[in-house]
């Protein structure tokens, strides 16, 4: 009876016979906590890595006595290898558990890494950011699926919010980082900082992560032909995506010999998906509408996450002669929003429809960028904070509900696959953005270029005047004052048809998140992140 009534008390049965308490999550392991912001740290390495040479790379192309066209495969290379391990992580994490493969990647990446900085070649660059962005993909997807497993759904308000901060802010942040290290010491050092960090993640993750156990009779019926056809899918489908908007497209022969085996690797990998017994990627979280939407939307944040990350620095640099340092320092202001908004997203998703959360953010992005395009050649640091601002509360605020919409209604043992799929959503975003806004960008300079060419001829008596003008600022040059001259009013046409261009981009990025924005009546109503119910 005493039994009885103690459980009835614990219950928090009423005088009625109803529930009237919550259930109590179990409390948390200390191993674990600690194993899981090892986990954390270790994602932020790896996602950092993919920006943090942006604004440093004419000083890698100097140290490497690379050209302009090899120096852009420090990026692509690690993206390429990095695309196709994030799905293959789904795979490798029930093969090995998660302790194994984080572990590995850790260790992995932490030695490329040391060997991308001892690189002496644009060859051994590409070869040791291949290796570093394959091995570092690994560590991505264990995140997520660790999160949305290890954690009840209680903790998940406070837990979305931290992965949702290092998903954002690394790539954001990246050339802040990139740029001091390469001014006040040496691009070296843009894969130096990786190794003590490394070999900390490493040796905690290896010591602490319990939360699951290998499989290895998994490797019995490794699906290699899904693996070879994946891996000619997603690698060819990157680097169509980084090199066609510079190379005219399928005009280039490699562009277009890479576009036909993404197509034909295509097709069988998705036949053997849908056919083979136990497939390298299960396509079946799809099958979940919230899991398929979220998708979409991480797709799209890709997009505007990694396409303003890189347009900023290429305007800075291009219009404004900005130096890595002060690329860096001028992009800082959106990580240091989202680093603030992080724990207000975190209390917002706890009190609000994530939907209407997410449309906040996603307006707020579009609200950034159509404020960027106001554009002119004198922006700097206090015209772009407004849009940098704007930029950071919206990618924060639309981050953690797509998480949590996509993967938080998912069971355990799709988890794995399913975090993998997720982020591959945004990078693919990420990569189709990026081709988009540099094709884009380029046939409006192309445009604008020859509106001001026929704007600024010499049958214009305000262009004879201005071209007299600058001779009269050459004269001391002699004979070659008109040759100056002519120089200067070509660059000033190029630097306004640039300033324009990016207008433009910005222009289209803010209707591209406009419309998403108004796409969020489709999805069903998420849960809310601080319910009760255990862990999953």
């Amino acid at each position: 009876m005493a039994g009885a009534q103690a459980a009835t008390a614990g219950a928090g049965v009423g005088p009625t016979g109803g529930s009237t308490a919550r259930p109590v999550d179990p409390p948390m392991k200390t191993q674990t906590i600690i194993a899981f912001f090892a986990m954390v740290f270790g994602m932020f390495m790896s996602i950092l890595d993919i920006q943090v040479v942006s604004a440093s790379l004419s000083d890698i192309q100097a140290g490497l006595s690379a050209s302009s066209d090899e120096i852009s495969w420090v990026q692509t290379s690690y993206l390429i290898a990095e695309v196709i391990m994030i799905p293959l992580s789904g795979f490798l994490a029930r093969l090995l558990s998660t302790r194994w493969l984080f572990a590995g990647a850790a260790a992995g990446f932490t030695i490329s890494s040391f060997l991308c900085a001892t690189a002496t070649s644009m060859d051994q660059m590409m070869v040791y950011r291949a290796i570093q962005g394959f091995i570092g993909g690994g560590m991505i997807p264990s995140v997520f699926s660790a999160a949305f497993t290890i954690f009840p759904r209680s903790k998940q308000a406070i837990v979305s919010p931290i992965i949702g901060l290092v998903a954002t802010l690394a790539p954001t942040i990246g050339p802040t980082i990139g740029g001091y290290l390469t001014e006040y010491m040496s691009w070296h050092w843009l894969f130096l900082i990786n190794i003590i960090p490394g070999i900390i993640v490493t040796i905690t993750t290896g010591l602490l992560i319990d939360f699951d156990k290998p499989n290895l009779s998994l490797f019995k019926t490794f699906d290699w032909y899904g693996l070879i056809s994946m891996a000619g899918f997603l690698g060819c489908m990157e680097y169509a995506l980084e090199e066609g908007p510079n190379n005219d497209w399928f005009a280039d022969r490699p562009v277009l010999i890479c576009t036909i085996i993404c197509i034909t690797s295509g097709l069988f990998f998705f036949w053997r998906v849908l056919t083979a017994a136990n497939p390298i990627v299960s396509l079946s979280a799809f099958r979940d509408r919230n899991f398929a939407t979220g998708s979409l939307f991480s797709f799209i944040l890709g997009i505007g996450l990694y396409g303003l990350t890189y347009v900023y620095p290429q305007y800075l640099g291009i219009v404004r002669h900005y130096n890595s340092l002060q690329i860096g320092e001028t992009m800082f202001v959106s990580g240091l929003t989202m680093f603030f908004m992080a724990p207000i997203t975190g209390i917002l998703s706890r009190k609000i429809d994530l939907r209407i959360l997410m449309f906040v953010g996603l307006t707020l992005f579009a609200s950034g960028t159509w404020v960027a395009t106001g554009l002119t050649k004198d922006w700097d640091f206090w015209e772009l904070f407004l849009p940098q601002v704007l930029r950071g509360m919206g990618l924060m605020m639309s981050m953690v509900p797509i998480t949590n919409i996509a993967l938080g209604t998912l069971n355990p043992a799709e988890m794995k696959n399913a975090s993998g799929l997720f982020n591959l959503t945004r990078n693919l975003g990420g990569a189709v953005g990026l081709a988009l806004i540099n094709t884009a960008y380029n046939a409006r300079l192309d445009l604008h270029l020859q509106r001001l060419h026929d704007g600024a001829n010499w049958s214009k008596s305000y262009t004879l005047e201005y071209m007299q003008t600058l001779q009269n600022a050459f004269s001391s040059l002699g004979d070659t004052a008109q040759t100056a001259a002519l120089k200067q009013m070509s660059l000033l046409v190029r630097q306004q048809a640039s300033v324009m261009s990016f207008a433009d981009t910005f222009f289209l990025l803010t209707c591209m998140f406009g419309l998403t924005a108004c796409f969020i009546v489709i999805l069903k109503k998420p849960t809310a992140m601080g319910g009760g119910g255990g862990g999953h």
